[in-house]
């Protein structure tokens, strides 16, 4: 079997509920790390830097993307985000499987990069329910959040661009439902190579 670890690609706009599905397919998810992204942004109350982001300032950030230590990058309500690259290659190269929780623009730089990655897209049951979560947060002014409601609406566009979607309407359900993706992914005909092989020396027709 081909022991390279999956690359997890995991989108969706901002109050879909990300944070909370990657942390319980954390706790249950056996072999899964999660990539730690740097951004620009100020931390939010609670968030501490190399656990929920690197906090960097814009001009280190900047300085990383001309080196080429980033994955992908992207620019999204006025900061820059950014998946470092040295970490996930050594634990795919273990055998782990990674997870990235990242913006679209990202996810579509991701794509191009590894064209074996699996991209999930987290759906909110309905836009409503998206506004409702982004208000519970208590931490975004009234602009800030009409402006992330106008960019979850062009983000939901970009979802046919990933290989599966999953509505987040119960995080149990949520996590279930990844947890069925990254098994059957595990099992597609394309991973598993050197079973492919042996078929291969064994039958001189296939």
């Amino acid at each position: 079997m081909n022991e390279s670890g999956l690359l997890i690609v995991l989108s969706g706009p901002s109050g879909a509920g990300k944070g909370t599905v990657v942390k319980a397919l954390l706790e249950q998810q056996e072999g899964l790390r999660l990539s730690v992204s740097a951004t620009t942004r100020t931390p939010r109350p609670g968030e501490l830097h190399g656990q929920h982001y690197f906090f960097l300032p814009k001009e280190e950030f900047v300085a990383k993307i001309e080196q080429g230590k980033m994955l992908e990058y992207a620019q999204y309500c006025g900061n820059y985000y950014g998946t470092p690259a040295e970490p996930i290659h050594q634990w795919r190269a273990d055998g782990l499987d990674v997870l990235l929780e990242i913006e679209i623009q990202g996810g579509g730089q991701i794509k191009q990069k590894c064209p074996d990655c699996v991209g999930i897209f987290l759906l909110p049951p309905s836009l409503a329910e998206l506004e409702n979560r982004l208000r519970a947060r208590g931490t975004e002014p009234e602009d800030v959040i009409a402006k992330r409601m106008a960019t979850a609406r062009d983000e939901l566009s970009g979802v046919s661009g990933y290989d599966y979607a999953v509505v987040n309407d119960s995080i149990g359900q949520t996590v279930r439902r990844i947890q069925t993706i990254i098994a059957a992914e595990k099992l597609r005909f394309s991973r598993v190579k050197q079973t492919s092989d042996l078929w291969k020396g064994s039958c001189p027709s296939c």
